[in-house]
């Protein structure tokens, strides 16, 4: 399936592509277009809108769309609950509420610097949030 969003991709925009990739369409290609022709392109391309005012899938009140893609597909592995505390606090400008959100809202202004196209960005941060649930999934396992 095609999903789209706003283009020069942040914290939910790297972390959602994440998520829909590992979590709920491992065939997912996504398009990156500037935020007025988000949900033109949606309707043009057939496409699956994130991350956007009037998207399919955006901020819901305290939730970032990360959080609401979690919610939406009923995922509840523990270890993920704990990434979207992480990438909630970092995207919604809260980074008082996660220890670890800081670091993550830095890295995503470092690789935005080093990769400013859209789709290499992804590429490389990818081994970033596999490498942070891999974190979360050992201090889930910790936890119990």
């Amino acid at each position: 399936m095609k999903w789209v969003t706003r283009s020069h991709v942040h914290v939910d925009r790297v972390a959602c592509p994440w998520l829909i990739a590992r979590f709920i369409d491992s065939e997912a290609q996504f398009l990156f277009v500037p935020r007025t022709q988000v949900l033109e392109t949606a309707e043009r391309e057939g496409a699956i809108s994130f991350d956007c005012k009037g998207a399919r899938y955006d901020h819901d009140g305290d939730l970032c769309t990360f959080d609401v893609l979690i919610r939406a597909y009923g995922l509840t592995d523990p270890a993920l609950l704990r990434l979207a505390a992480i990438v909630n606090a970092a995207d919604t400008d809260r980074l008082e509420r996660d220890p670890i959100a800081a670091g993550l809202e830095a890295l995503a202004v470092g690789f935005a610097l080093r990769y400013p196209d859209d789709k290499a960005n992804l590429l490389h941060q990818f081994d970033l949030y596999d490498s942070l649930y891999a974190w979360c999934v050992l201090t889930a396992a910790k936890s119990k």
